[in-house]
Parts: C-alpha cells; sequence; structure tokens
C-alpha cells in the first residue's frame, strides 16, 4: 500500500487528525503526519506514535540549544518528500492555502509542498469558516495552484465550478470540497473539512488513476 504524508494545519478540523490517522492506518496505508504548530492547538500530539509525527522543531533538531547543521544532517522536508507517495493536507486552512499558493516555505510542511514534483499526487481538504471559504483570495489560491501543478483553470468559473474544473482536469491534484454545515464557531454555511471517509476515497481514486 501506499506511504501518505498527512499534513495537518490550525483550523478547528484538526481535532479529527488522530482519527484520521487512525482511519488511513486501518486502511493498510503507512502514514506520516506533519503537523504546523498552530495545528497543536485542537489535537493532544500524544495521539500519534512520536516516530509517526513530525513537528516544526524535528527540522532543526538541537536548534534550541544551539545546535548547528553539520553535513551530514538529512534535510527532514526532502527525506519526507522522498518517502510520501501521496501528499494529503487535511485539514487545510485559509493560512496555509495561501501559502501553498504563493510558495512560501516557513514550516515543515510547507517546505514538503515547494519541494513536491507537480507531477506527484496531492490531495487538499479545506476547512475554514464559511465567509473564509468565499473570500475571493481562495479562488485565486486554488488556481494558482492548480495551475503550478500543470493545468490552468478558466478564469470566469466561480468557485464551485473552480473544484469541478479541478477535479476534473488535474490529473494529480484533487480537492475534497468542503461541505455545509454547522460550523465550530456556530456559523452555519460551507466550510467545514470533507467526512473522513470521503477523504480516503478521493485519496484512493488519485492513487488508483496513477
Amino acid at each position: 500500500m501506499a506511504n501518505i504524508l498527512l499534513g495537518v494545519t490550525g483550523s478547528v478540523a484538526a481535532v479529527k487528525t488522530p482519527l484520521l490517522y487512525e482511519t488511513l492506518q486501518h486502511s493498510g496505508y503507512a502514514v506520516k503526519v506533519v503537523a504546523t504548530q498552530a495545528s497543536l492547538y485542537f489535537f493532544d500530539p500524544a495521539a500519534i506514535p512520536r516516530p509517526s509525527l513530525v513537528l516544526d522543531e524535528d527540522e532543526w533538531p538541537g536548534r534550541s540549544v544551539g545546535r548547528r547543521w553539520q553535513r551530514e544532517d538529512e534535510v527532514l522536508h526532502i527525506q519526507l518528500r522522498r518517502w510520501a507517495d501521496i501528499l494529503l493536507i487535511a485539514p487545510l486552512d485559509a493560512n496555509t492555502l495561501a501559502k501553498l499558493a504563493n510558495g512560501l516555505a516557513d514550516n515543515c510542511l510547507t517546505c514538503v509542498w515547494r519541494a513536491w514534483e507537480p507531477g506527484r499526487p496531492v490531495v487538499l481538504a479545506p476547512a475554514m469558516n464559511t465567509l473564509m471559504w468565499q473570500h475571493p483570495a481562495t479562488g485565486r489560491h486554488l488556481r494558482q495552484i492548480a495551475t503550478d501543478m500543470g493545468a490552468a483553470p478558466p478564469t470566469e468559473l466561480g468557485l464551485d465550478g473552480l473544484l469541478d474544473w479541478i477535479n476534473t482536469n488535474c490529473p494529480h491534484l484533487r480537492i475534497a470540497a468542503p461541505e455545509d454545515r454547522r460550523l465550530a464557531c456556530g456559523d452555519v454555511g460551507v466550510g467545514a473539512m470533507a467526512a473522513l471517509d470521503t477523504i480516503a476515497a478521493v485519496m484512493q481514486s488519485v492513487l488508483d488513476s496513477g
């Protein structure tokens, strides 16, 4: 089975990280979790076995006590990219979506993204407040990501049409669309992360398509 690199960002939906990790493992995948600092506010990292959990501080071991990089040291985000067959980011918050689209690489996960080959599979599962999801920047960022991965969407598409276009025309990129329901903040609307079985099904479809 495939090696899954699960990126987790600072959305409330990160509370589901331990369950998503277990779901993927029980499906037979090898899973490593790359968690941003913001995501750790929403789940206990002790719920993920430490060898399978990568934190930002793991990128630069010993830095807090003055250690410096040595020539024989591995570059962690490159090692993770080499290990993984597919990159799944669930949840993908608005801040990290903007970073991916603009090429920022200021943590381990975004460094993996910046080093990821465009011809290798990616699944993104956005999760954010409805108004954040509907913000014009969201469409711009998703268009840029699709373009960077080799398929430029038509500019006239609305957000729903854009997701359909990406999922139909981008062979290596799939978006697990957020759902319409009551959000953690109390608002009701689109923005909740897709159900875990939906995310797993989207991921499997990408792997099956080669």
